[in-house]
Order: structure tokens, then sequence, then C-alpha cells
């Protein structure tokens, strides 16, 4: 799709991809994995990401990780849905407070400025085609590979309306190894997903609180309740776009395996529980140590 300078190489060493992939809140295991690795001594060359892999990369690239762990781990419920503005126009969500935020803090300026390679995954909306963002806004691109359907709006940039890389390559190897890696580490977040059926959210005072508000924006009575046995809307949204994220990923990894794969144990996680980070974090910890024997041999360390 593009061509790239050549990525300097020291002492014959193997270039380094790490591929982070999409998964809502869950997502907030990566922020674990990449602390766990450069404790390792492993800091990646080549960097990728998928929806809220590539929020979490674009801090890493921009050398904010730090600051985005610390401001996600004091993250509560009230919080989340605070910065949650609500639209019936492409999605439930505009996205624009909390990614104004984002790219306040955490992610400022342009590609051409930071120091990694780096690039994000986005899906066409109208051609269904993957679309790999590397150049202009760096915070527009991370807003394009985001905008999951039925949640976020979908992004316009250059004359395409995007949404999230989720729905072509939740993984992004593929693109990993455009970029130049030779080795690529890939963090996958769907580790025993299926099967487990409806995943309800794990605050029902918060998610009634919600709903109301929904409900109320769009004239409805809050009070009418749904049948007892049937799963909320957002269960049902949920669960349904786990499903399709999480068989695209295994067909997309079995077509184009990684090296190492990083598999975070956050099925407990709901995907709108960006206020559990500090559980996801350590899920990433976690999962390092679970790998370390293979990222020792692959990388040919002892």
């Amino acid at each position: 799709m593009y061509e790239n300078p050549p990525i300097p190489r020291k002492n014959g060493a193997p270039i380094i991809g790490l591929a982070l992939g999409s998964g809502a809140a869950r997502g907030w295991s990566h922020i674990g994995v990449i602390r766990a690795l450069a404790e390792h001594g492993i800091h990646p060359h080549v960097v990728c990401g998928s929806s809220i892999g590539a929020l979490v990369g674009a801090a890493y690239v921009c050398e904010r990780i730090g600051e985005l762990e610390e401001w996600v781990s004091g993250l509560s419920w009230h919080d989340v849905v605070s910065m949650l503005d609500l639209s019936f126009r492409g999605g439930l969500i505009r996205g624009e407070k909390v990614l104004n935020y984002y790219a306040e803090h955490f992610c400022r300026g342009e590609f051409s400025e930071i120091g990694i390679p780096f690039a994000c995954v986005a899906t066409d909306l109208d051609s269904g085609r993957e679309i790999w963002l590397r150049d202009g806004n760096l915070a527009s691109a991370v807003r394009a590979s985001i905008a999951l359907p039925g949640l976020f709006s979908p992004h316009e940039r250059a004359g395409r309306v995007l949404v999230d890389g989720g729905l072509v390559n939740p993984v992004p190897v593929s693109l990993c190894r455009a970029l130049g890696a030779d080795v690529v580490i890939a963090v996958e977040l769907g580790s025993g997903m299926l099967g487990l059926g409806i995943q309800p959210q794990t605050n029902k005072d918060a998610e009634a609180g919600l709903t109301r508000r929904l409900l109320n924006s769009i004239g409805l009575n809050p009070a009418e309740k749904l049948a007892e046995s049937m799963p909320s809307f957002t269960d049902v949204l949920v669960s349904s776009i786990n499903i399709m994220q999480m068989r695209i990923a295994r067909s997309r990894l079995a077509g184009e395996p990684a090296d190492v794969l990083i598999s975070p144990r956050v099925a407990q996680l709901s995907m709108m529980d960006f206020h559990r980070a500090p559980e996801a974090i350590e899920a990433g910890v976690a999962a390092v140590a679970r790998a370390h024997e293979s990222l020792m041999l692959v990388l040919g360390r002892e």
C-alpha cells in the first residue's frame, strides 16, 4: 500500500514488531504488556494497533504510556459515563469528549513527528476494505480505528468514512510485517471469550443510569421495563461484537501467525469496563510472564 524506509538494525538484531489487538476496555491490558516487555528489556521497533490497540499504541510511541496508565487507573464508572457524549447519528456516542481529552494529554502531533514506525487499522465503511493509517494527524487516525459500529460514530478522514479496525484485522500482524518487522509479538484479547454467552455489565446501577440517559434522549419512558428474561441492549450489542471480532481474529491469526502470541486473561471484563483498568493491566503483566520462555526463544535470548 505504501513504501517504507528501512529500519536501522543494531548489531544484526531482529526488528521487533508489536501488534496490539482490539477489545475495547480489555485493551487496557496492553499497558501491562508494554510495561512487562520493557522490564524484560524488550522494546519494539515497530508498533501497530487496531481499535483500543491503536489508542494505547499511539500513546506509547508518543512517550505518554506512563501518563495514560496513571489516568486510566484512576477512572471510576462515573468518570467513564461523564465522558460519553450521546448521539444518534451513526452511533450512540460521538466520541469527541474522550478523544479531545486523549489527544490533548496523550497523543499530540503528526505521524511524521514520532520516532518509532507506527500505524493503525480502520475499515472503509463504503467498500469494506482494510485501511492502513500512518500519516497525518495521530489522534484522527486513532479516532477512526476505534469507531466501533453501533457505539462510536464513524470518522471521516481523507474523504473516507471509516469505522473500527477490528472489523477486518483485529490483531494487525500483517501490518507489522509490512512495516519491516522480522519478529512479531501479538497481543490478542479474546482468549476465553467464546462460549461464555452473554457477558453482563459489572456495574448495574451505573448501567441503569446510562440506559435512562439514552431513553430520555429519544423520548421514551425509562420507567417502562423490558422483560426480565431478556438481556439489555448493551449486553446484546457487546456480546455480538465480541463474537464477531473473536471469530475474525482467529481466522486472521491462523493465516498470518505471530511469532509470539500473548493472550491476557480478561474474559471477565465487559467491553465497557473502562473503570477496571488496574485489573486489566495486571492481566497484561501476567500474560507476558506466561509467554516469557517463548519470547526468549524467539528473540534468541537466555
